[in-house]
């Protein structure tokens, strides 16, 4: 690792690293913030490729592979808020409590991440510090702003999923995925379940929880606003074509469900 210019306190991102949150459309007046914990693969110089083939680093336990696209073009067509993270969640998985073991995991699938193996408790504290805490740091201070303006905020984790996940086929198409929020999972599941086309998961392939989770739980539940998490299967969105399709439909569901919660003075 680097050291500062004003003194030996270790740094793991330097001037030559990109900042780990990435922003669009931070002004706007729309409910909607969407959140991307898993939207970029990139490395911190100082730590290489984690001893990791770089055959490994662009599946899935490196990143969400096609949510990048889907994320830019729906925030684009609703003119919503999208905060994004960077890094790999194979430097620290910023949709995971950062006291748990996989926040930075040793073992992804079946892939062994030398990288991570024995790392001293203040090297995951540096990556902590300096990946994790900037990206849920600006999340509250956007929410914050809002919530002192008075603006709704209707928060979407947006996720990918793999098609097969240990020898098994994955139906679904989408999925919601929530935990306390009773508001806006049914309004999905209603509204994709409408589609006639799709295979819609509740709370499939995963679900959300307190120890497996960190966006909605701390960002969305505790602060007591509308929330979801959204999981599209990877093969959907894998180009350009299959993530414009998805935003359009997304953008196109979501502009509804925007009209039931106002008709209902919800937001």
């Amino acid at each position: 690792m680097a050291l500062s210019d004003a003194g030996d306190t270790p740094h793991l991102l330097t001037g030559a690293d990109l900042p780990p949150v990435l922003e669009f459309n931070q002004a706007t007046a729309s409910p909607f913030l969407f959140a991307c914990d898993h939207y970029g693969r990139i490395i911190p110089r100082a730590l290489g490729d984690l001893g990791v083939p770089e055959h490994e680093l662009v599946r899935h336990i490196a990143w969400d592979i096609g949510i990048a696209g889907v994320a830019e073009q729906l925030a684009r067509r609703m003119n919503a808020h999208l905060i994004a993270q960077r890094y790999s969640r194979l430097v620290i998985d910023c949709n995971r409590p950062p006291d748990g073991a996989s926040s930075i995991p040793v073992l992804s699938e079946a892939t062994t991440i030398p990288g991570n193996e024995n790392l001293a408790p203040e090297e995951a504290e540096i990556r902590r510090h300096e990946i994790f805490a900037p990206y849920h740091r600006r999340i509250g201070e956007i929410i914050d702003a809002r919530l002192q303006r008075g603006q709704p905020t209707v928060l979407i984790a947006l996720h990918s999923f793999t098609p097969v996940y240990a020898g098994i086929a994955r139906p679904w198409h989408i999925g919601t995925l929530y935990h306390r929020d009773r508001t806006l999972p049914p309004l999905m599941l209603q509204h994709l379940r409408a589609e006639g086309d799709l295979v819609v998961g509740d709370n499939e392939p995963y679900a959300v929880s307190d120890t497996t989770d960190y966006t909605i739980p701390v960002h969305g539940e505790k602060r007591g606003l509308i929330n979801t998490g959204i999981e599209i299967r990877q093969d959907l969105i894998g180009d350009q074509s299959g993530q414009k399709q998805w935003a359009e439909r997304l953008a196109r569901i979501l502009k509804e469900i925007e009209e039931t919660l106002r008709k209902e003075m919800v937001i």
